[in-house]
């Protein structure tokens, strides 16, 4: 058979080779495909182990709470507010005395916060087959309750009627206390009552006592003498007015130019005497007068005196008539009407010979050399003070009626008001401008008690109105008798001030400023051991 030419040959050879060719690449192309599906299902096996994984660790974990609660269809969030809610009914029906009820809703708050309990302890959801029944019961409970109307609004009514009898009880508890505070502020304690008793029979038993003084009343020319430091002190406290004087002299500069002007009641006069006498004080000039020996402080003179004879002003501070609860008891206190009150006014008159006084009231300390007083220029003012604006409560304002029209035309609201206790009153420039007469002005115009209610410093602040001198606030700190006080203050104050109830003499007094009174009491004394001052 003849052979075909080469040229027909070589392709027949090439179709066969290209076949097998194919046949393996598409071999290979398979076995490709097959390893990579292989590599495919292998790497999707672990993210499916991770979620599983995450999902166990959250179970393990514990149940997402806030999830819980947010959830529209969570039976843990529905446990959860019904004991709230449960919780407002049981003080609700504690309050209506249902206290039955009040039981029941208690012993089904515990039994759903124990199945809570359970949810986060096993930290797993809480099912709706496991709280079926305490949802149930306490869902009875709770329309128990509204049949009852303890509903918002009638909850709402009862709270504000309950906040209504409270505010009742705390008003009344308020001015009971109000009253029994003044009472406590008023007594006289037994220490001071013997010790009065005491000292007056030592007078008019103990004739060296009545020499000493006249003695002392041969230094009269030292009472008019102007050149000296003349105090004054209008009490009918003993021991207050001691503590005065004893701090005073210890802590001045030159006490033998320092002269005492004591003025007291007719009880405790010779009381009085006795103290001043027995007791030498650094050897300091003392005087003591009673007022009631005063010729001029009679009823046509002194409008208070004048008004104490008024029938409706004896009924309203005598008569024990509480007048429906409108006025507060500090003011129906008879004790402003006394004239150990009002003689601050009548300074001039009670010593005519001088031309300059500092007064001090009977519940002070003096801790610092109070000379530079009488060296300070008053302006051609009566009064030097120190003012007490600092607050809004201190202003005129608050101690005047402004709806008065007298008050209103003459007396700017906003006006600084200014502290009795530390006051130096130039006698001079008093006499001149006729203070005393606008005192009593006044005083006959507030006779119905209209345009103050009662005490000195109201009619002070009229009287003294554009003739008070501003002194710098070291020289006066009050407080001590009923507020806390800045002890920088205290350590810079050149007299301390016991203003208020608590007085460090008083069992009410403040115990971490009594210290600073009872340092100028001599309790080795003989008369205050035997009675029992301590």
């Amino acid at each position: 058979m003849r052979r075909r030419p080469v040229d027909f040959r070589r392709p027949v050879r090439r179709r066969v080779s290209n076949v097998v060719v194919w046949s393996l690449c598409g071999t290979v192309v398979l076995l490709f495909i097959v390893i990579f599906s292989k590599e495919s299902r292998i790497e999707s096996r672990p993210t499916s182990s991770i979620k599983d994984f995450t999902k166990y660790v959250k179970n393990i974990e514990g149940l997402n709470i806030t999830d819980e609660m947010l959830s529209p269809t969570s039976v843990t969030r529905q446990l959860s507010d019904q004991i709230s809610l449960a919780k407002a009914f049981v003080v609700i029906a504690k309050e209506s005395n249902n206290i039955q009820f009040a039981w029941e809703l208690s012993a089904q708050i515990r039994n759903s916060q124990v199945l809570l309990s359970s949810v986060a302890t096993r930290r797993a959801p809480l099912t709706t087959r496991e709280s079926e029944t305490a949802i149930r019961d306490m869902a009875l409970l709770l329309l128990h309750a509204q049949q009852l109307h303890y509903d918002s609004a009638t909850m709402i009514m009862r709270l504000k009627t309950k906040i209504q009898t409270l505010d009742e009880q705390m008003a009344a508890v308020s001015e009971k206390s109000s009253k029994y505070g003044q009472i406590a502020a008023e007594e006289i304690p037994k220490g001071l009552y013997c010790l009065g008793i005491r000292l007056t029979t030592e007078w008019f038993g103990n004739s060296n006592l009545h020499r000493r003084m006249n003695e002392r009343m041969h230094i009269e020319t030292k009472l008019r003498d102007n050149s000296l430091y003349h105090f004054c002190v209008f009490s009918d406290n003993i021991l207050a007015t001691s503590v005065v004087v004893n701090s005073t002299t210890l802590n001045s500069k030159n006490p033998d130019m320092v002269v005492f002007h004591l003025v007291t009641d007719e009880i405790n006069y010779a009381a009085m005497k006795a103290w001043f006498s027995m007791n030498t004080f650094r050897g300091v000039t003392i005087e003591v007068q009673n007022f009631e020996d005063f010729k001029w402080l009679n009823a046509s003179y002194v409008p208070v005196l004048k008004q104490l004879q008024d029938s409706e002003t004896q009924s309203y501070y005598f008569s024990g008539h509480n007048n429906d609860g409108q006025t507060p008891i500090k003011f129906r206190n008879p004790k402003y009407l006394s004239m150990l009150n009002h003689l601050r006014f009548y300074i001039p008159e009670v010593f005519p010979a001088l031309e300059k006084v500092v007064f001090l009231d009977d519940d002070v300390v003096v801790q610092k050399d109070l000379s530079g007083l009488f060296s300070i220029d008053l302006n051609s003012n009566v009064n030097g003070a120190v003012e007490t604006c600092m607050e809004t409560f201190h202003r005129y304002h608050k101690y005047l009626n402004y709806s008065h029209p007298l008050i209103r035309e003459h007396f700017d609201p906003d006006a600084c008001g200014w502290a009795f206790g530390m006051n130096v009153f130039d006698l001079v420039e008093w006499r001149k401008r006729n203070v005393t007469e606008i005192y009593h002005y006044w005083q006959e115009k507030n006779v119905d008690r209209t345009l103050w209610k009662l005490g000195t410093l109201p009619p002070g602040l009229l009287t003294f109105y554009g003739l008070t001198e501003p002194l710098d606030p070291s020289w006066h700190v009050l407080g001590l008798g009923y507020t806390n006080v800045d002890p920088h203050l205290i350590e810079k104050g050149a007299v301390l001030h016991f203003n208020g109830n608590s007085k460090p003499w008083l069992k009410i007094g403040m115990e971490k400023y009594k210290s600073l009174w009872e340092k100028y009491v001599d309790y080795s004394h003989p008369l205050l051991q035997q009675c029992n001052f301590h």
